[in-house]
This record gives structure tokens, C-alpha cells and sequence, in this order.
């Protein structure tokens, strides 16, 4: 693991944050700027990235193998998060809040924060890596986590075209199919007008996200940033206690240490801003939800090399 390249990601995207913050209190970002370049990266940043990541890796039965592998492993540390989301989040008398921590402490920020932090960590194949687990976390996201925000609502249903057909899964299938095309007993590549099309799609994806975070947080006075045990509360158990309930789980199952240290990271990292987005779209706190993103992004600033360093000597690395 290259702890000197992931703490100068981390840095970066902490000043990415920074001046998001200063971009939304100088009134240069405002809420419809906001859900524009949101939606900008939902339909148009994101799909390119995913593309451009599975499309670009190199063709070799290993990568597929590797591929494979994680995915499995992405559902299975989607069920054993959501397992104990459920029963930690029992205790929450208000549905909404019970929802979006639910929702929060499974889903992660894989993509727009995750993409950088996994070619940080595993240099030679974190980002091809982490394209694959796109996989698990959109298909579980568009079934188990519209469940969780369906409950006691009859206005939201889950249905087969929400869970597959969305802007995470076709991109997917989509970037397989053409990784798939560079097999030698076809050999087809991209042109690479269009190779370096979707790279600059892509590069929109972590700047502006992070800069989005960063101006959610500026939206929140002090006191509800800092003063909240519900916050501090959640931020523990998703930032620090879970990543190592996967680590842990991973070492006593015998997963090789470099899916082990990847599925412990991808746990580890902040809630992903999709929530903001589907408490917005169903009328929930969203607020509330605005703050598991924003604050859980901040403090993964300080919590993601801990957790990884704890990681390392867990699995004796």
C-alpha cells in the first residue's frame, strides 16, 4: 500500500472541499448550481468514468479472474453492512433519520472520492478494481437501498428497471462489453478520439463532486456540524467500526490480503452523495442527509489512513 501517493490524494480532495465551502458561502456555488453539477456528473461524469475505466484496463485472463472476484466480494460486504445498518439503526425513533443512516452507513462514495483513493492504494490495478465494484454497489443500491427508503412510503417501489437499467449499471455493462472486444481472439480497441473523450468526462467526476461537498457542508451552521452525537455517532460506526468488522471478517475467512485491504477501504470511505439526491427526489430530511455526506467526507480526511494502517497489521500486510 503507497501510504506517501494516498495521503496526497487525501490532502488534495480536503482543499477540493475547502474551496467548495468558500465557493458556497462567496455565493458562487448556490442550490441550483449545486443540483446542476450533480446531475452533470450523475448522467454524464460517472458513466464516462466507469467506461473509461473497465474499457482502458489491459485484456489478460487475470484481470478477469480478479474482476470476477470482486464483485462477489462487493455483494458480500454490501449484506454483511446492511445486516448490522439494520440493527444499529433500530434504535432511531424518527423514520427519516433512521432511513438516511441506514442508507448512509452501506452506501459508499466508491466512485467520485473512491476512483482516486483506490489508484492511491493499489497503483498497478486499484482503478480497474474499483470499476468492478461499481457493479455490486449500483445493483445493491437500486434494490436493497430503495427498500429502505420505501418503508412505511407507497410512493416508492422498487422495480427490475430502477435496479439494472440506471446510470451505474449500463455504463458497466457497457465498459465490459468493450473490455471484452480487446480479447485477442477479436482484438478490437477504442479510436482514441474516443478514449480521450471519455477520460476528460471523467476527470469532471472527483473536482466537482468534492467541490459539491464542500459547499453542503457550508450550508450547516457549526453547531449542527459538531454539536450533533448522532453525527459523531454515525461517523464512528461507519468510518472506523465497520471497515474493521470487514477486515476482521476478511482475515478469518482467508481473502487474500489485496481484496481484504480493498473491500476494508471501500467501507472505510465516506457516505456516497447519492442519498442527498434521493432524499431530495422523495421529500425526506434532506438536510439531515446533506450532513452524513458532508461531515463523513471531512472526517474520512483523518479516519481512511488510520483504518488502512490498522488494516495492514490486522492482516500482516
Amino acid at each position: 500500500m503507497n501510504i506517501s501517493a494516498l495521503n496526497t490524494v487525501i490532502a488534495t480532495l480536503f482543499i477540493l472541499m475547502v474551496c467548495g465551502f468558500i465557493c458556497r458561502k462567496a455565493r458562487i456555488i448556490d442550490d441550483a448550481a449545486s443540483k446542476k453539477m450533480s446531475e452533470l456528473i450523475l448522467k454524464i461524469g460517472q458513466p464516462a468514468m466507469i467506461i473509461s475505466a473497465i474499457s482502458g484496463a489491459e485484456y489478460s485472463n487475470e484481470n478477469l479472474k480478479s474482476a470476477g472476484i470482486i464483485v462477489i466480494l462487493g455483494f458480500i460486504t454490501y449484506a454483511v453492512t446492511a445486516l448490522l445498518a439494520f440493527f444499529i439503526c433500530k434504535p432511531f425513533r424518527n423514520p427519516d433519520e433512521r432511513k438516511i443512516t441506514e442508507f448512509s452507513l452501506i452506501f459508499n462514495n466508491c466512485a467520485f472520492i473512491g476512483f482516486p483513493i483506490f489508484e492511491a492504494l493499489l497503483p498497478e490495478n486499484g482503478l480497474f478494481l474499483a470499476s468492478f465494484y461499481i457493479i455490486s454497489f449500483n445493483i445493491s443500491m437500486w434494490t436493497w437501498g430503495i427498500v429502505i427508503l420505501a418503508r412505511q412510503r407507497d410512493d416508492i417501489k422498487l422495480t427490475v428497471k430502477k435496479a439494472f437499467l440506471n446510470f451505474g449499471t449500463v455504463p458497466c455493462v457497457i465498459g465490459i462489453f468493450i473490455y471484452l472486444l480487446k480479447a485477442p481472439a477479436i482484438g478490437l480497441e477504442l479510436p482514441n478520439v474516443l478514449t480521450k473523450s471519455l477520460g476528460y468526462l471523467s476527470n469532471l467526476c472527483t473536482p466537482i463532486s468534492v467541490l459539491i461537498t464542500g459547499a453542503l457542508i457550508a450550508t450547516r451552521s457549526a453547531k449542527q456540524i459538531f454539536a450533533s452525537w448522532k453525527l459523531y455517532f454515525f461517523c464512528f460506526v461507519k468510518l472506523i467500526a465497520l471497515p474493521l468488522v470487514i477486515c476482521l471478517l476478511s482475515k478469518l475467512l482467508r481473502i487474500p490480503n489485496i481484496y481484504a485491504l480493498f473491500a476494508t477501504a471501500a467501507t472505510a470511505l465516506p457516505t456516497a452523495s447519492t442519498i442527498t439526491m434521493f432524499a431530495e427526489t422523495y421529500d425526506l430530511d434532506s438536510g439531515y442527509s446533506s450532513l452524513t455526506v458532508g461531515v463523513s467526507s471531512l472526517l474520512s480526511v483523518l479516519t481512511l489512513p488510520l483504518v488502512l494502517m490498522l488494516a495492514q497489521k490486522i492482516l500482516g500486510t
